[in-house]
């Protein structure tokens, strides 16, 4: 992450996390590193590249906009302003208008006072790390390129070239219209808009949460079970069908029905399941992260699930590597190759409504399936002590049993059909401790082994 205030970059600064650049406005993410951010995006590209910029609802979106804007103008780059858009359409967008570089200024799930920088190329898919690696060079060497003003535009064309785009998919009769379909848009970049696509396209929508709101007043930008508890209720009290729920820059969704929360691992393995029927191939793209559920539903179709990092950019080059059917993270996050790798929470929407004929086929696929237990906790831990707490986790590691350890992403220590994953959270300042195993007790003492783990390191530190 970006240095503190006040601290100079060093000459291996990490700016990239998992997915993008992300800081607490006003702390590590100051209007002047925004500027200088911008700078070595732009000296990386050639004079006069286009480059076009979207936000989601967070309060400090214009501030960070005009910092980002003057950074990219002063080495040379024709920028165009978008407004707030959800990321999947900046990302389509970026293509779909010729643009060399869409930038989204977005926290994603993180709390308001966060605000961050993703980045796609003209194809639509997010910078590699050897881009990010680049920018990161020329941020810390301070060698922006000098150039005369690039020009800067607005536009407007975006949402109505997403909504002609999804039209043009959706506008058959495989869509199913008979849902009654809750949009939760938690205030975010969602807000206004899934509700109104959704609508067009013939599907009963009822709104919540559907007013733009950077403070996100009436839940946590985070669709998870716990913060989606009045979004249950309001299903109930309707007779929804199902609830679509975005979180703060819509690349995340996940999924309630009149029962409740139908999980994360639950949604990536059917949802991956008709992915595969559809396309032919026999390859899903996930993380370290993803437990075995998605696996078991997919064993009877011979399809390999490749693991590797935690992020959807990570996921995106995977997928493309691998010409998967699909790239999917259990926090709601899916790439369907068929028509880009960008996270596209809404496509993935309708390609689920367009492939069942009730709600109900979600919970009744997986009652034949042996349901592992998966837990995940957090542990506060600052981003400057991130690389030590680590070390000193790998370290400990023979401490915790006989375990095969997977280092490709964090530490992930697997036995029998058992695991658990302690890895630094690329997008906040904690350590993430998951957890899998056949019973909910042999999990919780998994999750409690790697929570004591990592708080008596950070203890140590503290003493």
């Amino acid at each position: 992450m970006i240095p503190g205030k006040g601290q100079s970059p060093g000459k291996n600064l990490r700016l990239f996390g998992s997915s993008g650049i992300r800081g607490v406005v006003g702390q590590d993410l100051t209007e002047e590193r925004c500027f200088e951010v911008a700078q070595a995006i732009g000296t990386l590209l050639p004079e006069h590249a286009t480059v076009c910029v979207a936000t989601d609802t967070r309060t400090s979106r214009e501030v960070l906009t005009d910092a980002i804007v003057a950074g990219l103008r002063a080495t040379g780059i024709d920028v165009t302003t978008l407004g707030i858009l959800p990321t999947p359409a900046l990302a389509f967008v970026t293509r779909d208008m010729g643009f060399d570089t869409g930038i989204m200024i977005t926290a994603s799930h993180n709390p308001p006072q966060f605000n961050g920088i993703k980045l796609f190329n003209e194809n639509c898919i997010g910078y590699s790390r050897a881009q990010e690696r680049a920018i990161e060079k020329v941020y810390c060497q301070r060698k922006f390129r000098n150039s005369l003003p690039g020009s800067l535009a607005h536009s407007s064309e975006a949402k109505d070239r997403y909504y002609r785009f999804m039209h043009d998919r959706f506008s058959n009769g495989d869509l199913n219209r008979d849902f009654r379909i809750t949009v939760d848009a938690g205030n975010g970049a969602a807000a206004g808009f899934a509700s109104e696509l959704f609508q067009q396209l013939g599907l009963d929508v009822l709104p919540v949460n559907d007013v733009p709101d950077g403070t996100f007043p009436q839940r946590d930008p985070e669709p998870r079970e716990d913060t989606l508890e009045g979004t249950t209720d309001f299903v109930r009290q309707h007779n929804a069908d199902l609830a679509v729920c975005f979180d703060g820059d819509a690349d995340r969704v996940v999924f309630l029905d009149r029962e409740g929360f139908l999980g994360f691992n639950e949604l990536i393995a059917f949802i991956s399941r008709l992915a595969v029927e559809s396309s032919g191939r026999k390859k899903v793209a996930t993380t370290v992260e993803t437990g075995s559920l998605l696996d078991m539903a997919l064993c009877d179709l011979g399809v390999d699930v490749v693991r590797g990092r935690v992020g959807d950019v990570h996921v995106a080059h995977l997928t493309r590597q691998l010409d998967a059917a699909i790239g999917v993270e259990p926090v709601g996050v899916y790439l369907m190759p068929e028509i880009g790798l960008y996270p596209d929470s809404m496509f993935a929407t309708l390609a689920l409504l367009s492939r069942i004929d009730r709600v109900e086929q979600i919970r009744d696929f997986f009652k034949d399936i042996p349901r592992p237990y998966f837990a995940q906790s957090k542990v506060p831990c600052p981003d400057s002590a991130k690389t030590a707490v680590m070390e000193e986790v790998r370290r400990k590691a023979p401490s915790l049993g006989e375990y095969q350890v997977n280092t490709l992403d964090g530490l992930r220590f697997e036995v029998d059909h058992s695991w658990m994953l302690i890895r630094a959270s690329g997008t906040e300042p904690l350590i993430r401790v998951s957890a899998e195993a056949s019973s909910e007790a042999a999990t919780g003492a998994l999750l409690g082994q790697g929570i004591q783990l990592v708080e008596k390191i950070m203890a140590g530190r503290v003493a």
